[in-house]
């Protein structure tokens, strides 16, 4: 027990977080030379392609140290990104001390602070290690001098490592040994166990990774989950070395897996307590909290028929992802779909990718869009997640949208860039800190809504890629809201309208309807395309009409001869503008998703 060290790497994204781990499980001799590939406990291929962890994992090694000792290392590996915030926060609290690696060429990041503060948070031991120190634009030093200024760390307990060749990384085990403390000694309590991760596997069921810290669990034990009151007998529980070990009982410090059988993740969610049926604990761990959706996107198949293939394959993905949630609906311009919910944009890029892929289905996402608190004036308060289901003016007394805590890390120079950027985003300027010497930390409220779609992307261009950026919820606040309606030939698209603020409004209608024109191809009779919002037409352009030249016939004769035949031709195109519908094609639709803001 005294030599069990729980711990975790923490890291912005691409700052060598799991290359660490590979050495370490190398220098450990936990994977040969022969199975090791590069990074081994990043086991999806976009994980690997984007050079971030989307899936946190765990291993035990064994390290010999300079004292004689065996020393038994459990690393939790945590996702590096801002939507797995909640994750990252479990992982965390597993364990009892975090190694924080710092690229020595990009310097402190946002996502490093974001991960340093939870990890504080959690009364972490934390060890400071500079990686890539071997590389020509390596600023060691200014490094050094930022990480003493964050940490109140003295020189020679920041270590200097090249994950990828293996320099200094005994150092930095050695210090996991003799700095991180053993986990506390509480075998004699109810069991409690903490799932900071799970996965499905197709033979197991859901396999929950866990970190017990009360009693001892064995594989006869009947187990219940403390939030979602599921209770059933273990398949198997083991230790990741790194694949999956079966052993017969895990106690207090140990971290490993339960093979529980169950069908969906939902029944086992993150964060939840385990404990024994038969003696429950009296309380579960702090923080559990449901993983809440902030994005909502419509998912369509490009192919109608391809509707039963996307169910299934939403089906399958929410099997191994709890966040995900998904309703069906239809639209009038692309049948029949789902509504999905995701936890950022980030999570929604994922899955997209991973439907195309893994699927092979060709799918169209709609623009995506935040969770809305709508006031209504009988004095209920409904939640609406697609712009199609907002009530008319009539009824809404206020509509609240989501705010964030919006921090943005970044070289002093991009000051002003940054500045008006989130002002045109109606962002609010809160205030600004100096974590080193010619960086700024700037701290904004701003609606959701607005950083969804491409700000990010903006942001990356606006400072040529040395900006980053976290966000955490902040509050539900009214906001001057309308719905933006396109009518085309007088009915309204539900798949095209959006709520946006009142003075973007106008902009966006014109816009919207400027694009449409170009796209919408003629038809016998002219179409009209209309921005309609707070009960009025906003601006409108006509389609116009292929005209047929019913007077080529008409050679001689009297002009009310020619009136009569143009009389006709009227009467027919209103005839066919009444029954005649329009047709939306694909390409009108994919190019509003690219409508610049």
């Amino acid at each position: 027990m005294d030599r069990i060290r729980n711990f975790c790497i923490i890291a912005h994204v691409d700052h060598g977080k799991s290359t660490l781990a590979d050495r370490m499980l190398q220098m450990t001799n936990t994977i040969s030379d022969r199975e090791m590939t590069a990074q081994v406990l990043d086991s999806m291929d976009l994980e690997r392609e984007k050079g971030v962890t989307i899936k946190a994992s765990a291993v035990r090694m064994v390290y010999n140290a300079k004292d004689g000792l065996d020393y038994e290392f459990n690393l939790i590996d945590t996702p590096g990104h801002v939507d797995f915030n909640y994750e990252v926060s479990r992982a965390l609290y597993a364990c009892e001390g975090a190694v924080l690696v710092v690229d020595a060429t990009q310097g402190i990041e946002a996502q490093t602070l974001a991960n340093l503060y939870l990890a504080l948070d959690a009364n972490l031991v934390i060890i400071p290690v500079i990686n890539k120190v071997d590389l020509q634009s390596a600023d060691v030093e200014g490094v050094k001098r930022d990480l003493k200024m964050l940490l109140g760390v003295e020189d020679e307990e920041i270590i200097p490592i090249s994950a990828k060749t293996g320099l200094g990384v005994d150092k930095v085990l050695e210090a996991i040994a003799a700095k991180i403390p053993a986990p506390e000694r509480s075998q004699d309590k109810p069991l409690r166990a903490l799932i900071f991760d799970s996965h499905y596997d197709a033979y197991k069921g859901v396999i929950a990774y866990i970190r017990v810290f009360d009693g001892n669990l064995t594989a006869n034990d009947k187990i219940a989950m403390m939030a979602t009151g599921t209770k059933i007998v273990p398949v198997e529980i083991g230790i990741f070395s790194p694949n999956l070990l079966p052993i017969d009982k895990l106690s207090a410090g140990d971290v490993g897996y339960i093979a529980t059988g169950l069908k969906t993740v939902s029944e086992c969610r993150v964060g939840d307590t385990i404990t024994n049926a038969a003696k429950p604990a009296d309380a579960p761990l702090p923080g559990y909290q449901k993983a809440k959706p902030m994005v909502f996107a419509g998912v369509y198949p490009v192919d109608g028929e391809d509707f039963a293939n996307l169910k299934e394959a939403l089906e399958k993905l929410q099997l191994n992802d709890a966040s995900l949630t998904y309703e069906p609906e239809s639209s009038e311009a692309l049948n029949f779909g789902f509504r999905c919910g995701f936890l950022g944009l980030f999570h929604m890029e994922i899955i997209q990718e991973r439907i195309e892929r893994e699927y092979d289905l060709d799918v169209v996402f709609t623009a995506p869009s935040v969770e809305y608190q709508v006031e209504l004036t009988d004095g209920s308060t409904i939640i609406i997640d697609s712009p199609a289901d907002l009530p008319d003016e009539g009824k809404i007394k206020e509509i609240f949208e989501p705010w964030m805590a919006l921090e943005i890390f970044s070289p002093t120079d991009y000051y002003g860039v940054i500045m008006e950027m989130v002002r045109k985003r109606r962002g609010i300027y809160v205030n600004q800190e100096y974590p080193a010497a010619n960086r700024v930390q700037l701290n904004f409220e701003i609606p959701l809504s607005e950083i969804i779609v491409d700000f990010f992307d903006l942001l990356k261009s606006n400072t040529r890629g040395y900006a980053s950026m976290d966000y955490q919820f902040l509050e539900y606040r009214a906001g001057d809201l309308v719905k933006l309606q396109i009518l085309l030939n007088e009915e309204p698209v539900d798949a095209l309208t959006a709520i946006v603020h009142s003075q973007d409004a106008y902009h966006k209608g014109q816009a919207l309807v400027s694009k449409l024109k170009e796209i919408i191809p003629q038809q016998m009779f002219t179409i009209p395309i209309q921005a309609y919002a707070e009960g009025r037409v906003i601006s409108r352009a006509n389609v116009k009409a292929l005209r047929k030249d019913v007077l080529a016939k008409c050679y001689g004769g009297d002009i009310t001869r020619k009136k009569k035949l143009l009389e006709k031709q009227k009467r027919g195109k209103k005839r066919m503008k009444m029954v005649g519908s329009v047709e939306i094609p694909q390409e009108a639709f994919m190019a509003i998703l690219r409508l610049e803001n």
